[in-house]
């Protein structure tokens, strides 16, 4: 059994096939441009493999409600060109296999939860909250990504300001100072002048993140209560996050009782970023076996 995953970012594509246990056995990256030209790139890709089922999970905004008329659309997005896309639509027709549909987030969150029970950790629910050019979240609970009405946007959450960041606007468009206005990577050029890949680690910025961050790790377990918090993206090192258990602990106040923080709050243990090809893999078998 074939199975196929895409990966669809703002700024690239990740296609691959896979196999009923969840293995890469071929995968090609080319850089996101027009619909019609990535698409087709994709659609080219999966023609040479007789797969049986795909996931797609994807930058947003997008509609991911099955009675929706917009189901399966990439809907009121910033990205040039890509606003209004039926995506699942024009696979579809091409590829005429069952599709799973979801944000990139939640394609992350699904392969860090089915490794967990792959190697049968007792994780019945986690929160996966990206952090680079913008912030996303999801959340499985009990082998279910979280979201009816939509997909969840935890990175558009309000939160307290840091007593050495009140004169920084935030660079959020919809909401200036929400969570993705002060804590996405381009919040820090915003800052410093400088991309966060060149400021120094001991430069106060980052304790202004991890303030943020660990806020929204608290936010999530005191709404959600979940076995694991991860965080992903390009934003985050185990180096920031040392620091933000150490102001997740502050703000938490012993209120909540966390057994292993260290373990609580953590990076993915997918490498190479390929926990959404994994949780593509999975949700795409799911979809096939419905």
């Amino acid at each position: 059994m074939l199975l196929g995953s895409i990966e669809a970012g703002g700024t690239k594509f990740v296609c691959a096939v896979g196999n009923e246990d969840y293995r890469v056995k071929n995968s090609v990256k080319f850089p996101t441009t027009t619909p019609e030209e990535t698409l087709g790139k994709a659609i080219e890709y999966f023609k040479k493999f007789k797969i049986e089922a795909l996931s797609i999970a994807s930058f947003g905004p997008i509609d991911v409600q099955y009675t929706s008329k917009t189901y399966g659309f990439i809907t009121n997005t910033p990205k040039p060109g890509w606003k209004n896309v039926d995506f699942v639509g024009l696979l579809k027709k091409e590829l005429d296999v069952p599709i799973f549909f979801t944000t990139d987030v939640n394609g992350s969150a699904f392969g860090e939860y089915t490794v967990a029970q792959l190697f049968n950790e007792k994780i019945k629910s986690l929160v996966y909250l990206t952090i680079g050019t913008g912030v996303g979240g999801g959340a499985i609970i009990d082998g279910e990504i979280l979201g009816t009405k939509g997909h969840p946007e935890m990175g558009h959450v309000y939160l307290k300001r840091h007593p050495a960041d009140s004169g920084f606007e935030g660079i959020c468009p919809f909401h200036k100072d929400c969570l993705e206005g002060l804590a996405a990577g381009p919040s820090i050029k915003a800052r410093t002048g400088i991309a966060g890949e060149k400021v120094a680690q001991d430069d106060k910025v980052w304790d202004i993140l991890s303030y943020y961050i660990a806020q929204a790790a608290i936010q999530q377990t005191l709404i959600l209560r979940p076995d694991n918090i991860i965080f992903g993206g390009g934003v985050i090192s185990e180096r920031l996050l040392k620091k933000v258990r150490r102001d997740f602990e502050k703000l938490n106040n012993g209120y909540i009782d966390i057994d292993d923080l260290e373990n609580y709050i953590r990076m993915p243990r997918v490498k190479n970023n390929g926990s959404a090809t994994l949780g593509n893999f999975a949700l795409a078998f799911n979809e096939l076996h419905k």
